[in-house]
């Protein structure tokens, strides 16, 4: 595990797509993980910044994202499809048929979380999968519980998920109560994993993810075990971390 201290959010999401276009560079055709949420925005313009200025392309790139609301059509603009669409898709060169999100409307959503299982299973898994970080520890939306679920399906959102997200709608009870997400061991398939965190309320999380002992009370913990993951966080996240001396790059 690789541990990058950055000042602040804009140079945290700089460092970010740095990691992601260096990916692209390598492997033009390589399947790249795809997070929602408000921490991976800054890295989103940094990547539509460098395909617009033609030092990258996406044409290749096949994308497979992390999670979407039950319940939400597509073209709400709360859902995950939009907010991709809006925040990266319509803005660089990547084919739309190679993007691939979750049906949140499906009418079987079992069955639609193992056909997301074996698309990404075909796939290879990810060549590099993004993750934000919650604030209860949670990736994706894998919530803190009994447990590791290592498939993709169907969680009950928690309800410091529900009033963290609460800022998106117009009230917390319009908040989905259900979420489509990838399970932890299809996470852990990815070859390399890149974290990203910032703010000091993401500071217990972190220090809970690096520092702590690996349990699905903390769903993060579990990138303790992965052979290639990369840490990028400003101070304020990195705060109780680097206070405990754990060491980080800068």
């Amino acid at each position: 595990m690789r541990i990058y201290q950055e000042a602040d959010y804009e140079a945290m999401s700089r460092r970010a797509a740095g990691i992601i276009s260096a990916e692209v560079i390598r492997r033009p055709n390589c399947v790249l993980g795809l997070a929602t949420g408000s921490t991976p925005i800054g890295t989103y313009q940094n990547l539509i910044e460098g395909n617009k200025s033609g030092a990258y392309s996406f044409k290749e790139v096949t994308t497979v994202n992390l999670d979407e609301y039950k319940g939400l059509a597509p073209t709400h603009d709360q859902s995950y499809r939009y907010f991709m669409q809006h925040n990266l898709f319509d803005h660089i060169d990547v084919m739309p048929e190679n993007t691939n999100v979750p049906d949140g409307l499906a009418a079987d959503a079992d069955a639609e979380c193992a056909r997301y299982d074996q698309l990404v299973a075909s796939l290879g898994y990810a060549d590099l999968q993004l993750l934000g970080l919650g604030r209860n520890g949670h990736i994706g939306f894998n919530e803190p519980g009994p447990a590791f679920v290592k498939e993709t399906h169907v969680v009950d959102l928690t309800e410091s998920t529900i009033d963290a997200n609460a800022r998106f709608f117009a009230s917390a009870d319009d908040v989905p109560r259900q979420a489509l997400t990838m399970g932890i061991g299809v996470i852990m398939a990815a070859k390399r994993i890149l974290l990203i965190a910032s703010g000091s309320d993401k500071a217990d999380a972190l220090y809970a993810a690096i520092c702590g002992p690996i349990t699905p009370d903390c769903p993060a913990s579990i990138l303790q075990l992965h052979s290639d993951v990369v840490i990028v966080a400003d101070k304020a996240a990195l705060s109780k971390v680097t206070a405990a001396g754990v060491s980080v790059c800068e």
